[in-house]
């Protein structure tokens, strides 16, 4: 690819994401879904910072500015890691059955498939961490926003658990296996949750119900 896939147009990646190509794909698009989450963070906290009624927490948003920023930039940076990985695997699947280095390429290549949307998943679970700490911190009247960034980690959480899924079950090494799923469960059953429950505390304020 001669252009990074993150730096296409909002209408060019669903064009993209929409044809039959292979790439971008689930994982692809969990990380842009991550992304912008995070980013909606990101604008909660810069319309919060410098202002003198949260002048008592303005060290703490600063902070959370820098971090979210971080977090949105690596998983932009995914959305490319993920579409690189799934080249070598679709190759190695073309390799024929007869061939003794198949069985073993595509092994190496399955695990390298599971890195991309397992990093997505730990960014993904600081950006959730940051959501409710903003949702705590930020303005009010941008509260809202903070519950739709919850609601869309969430949702970039469990799509990137499936693109490991589909990859670890397709593994010889069940040991190996076994140790990545096990944190995909950690991470699920961890900031599924919390992801919930943020965007749950923001819909009862913003209804006043809380």
């Amino acid at each position: 690819m001669s252009e990074r896939l993150a730096e296409r147009s909002c209408v060019e990646f669903a064009r993209v994401l929409a044809a039959k190509e292979p790439v971008p794909g689930g994982g692809g698009a969990a990380a842009l879904v991550g992304a912008i989450g995070v980013a909606l963070c990101s604008m909660v906290g810069n319309y919060t910072a410098g202002k003198k009624a949260y002048a008592s927490v303005e060290k703490d948003v600063q902070d959370m500015l820098v971090r979210a920023q971080s977090v949105r930039m690596r998983l932009l940076e995914l959305i490319d890691e993920d579409a690189e990985a799934f080249y070598p695997l679709s190759q190695a699947y073309a390799i024929p059955r007869e061939d003794p280095a198949r069985a073993r390429t595509l092994e190496e290549v399955t695990k390298w498939a599971c890195a991309a949307p397992l990093e997505m998943m730990r960014q993904v679970c600081e950006a959730i961490d940051l959501l409710e700490e903003m949702g705590d911190k930020g303005s009010r009247m941008l509260l809202s926003d903070v519950g739709c960034g919850a609601h869309l980690c969430k949702a970039a959480l469990e799509a990137a658990s499936l693109n490991v899924f589909v990859n670890t079950r397709a593994l010889a090494d069940r040991e190996f296996a076994s140790i990545t799923e096990a944190e995909v469960d950690d991470m699920l059953q961890t900031y599924g949750p919390r992801a919930e429950r943020c965007a749950a505390s923001v819909a009862a304020r913003i209804r006043g119900v809380a």
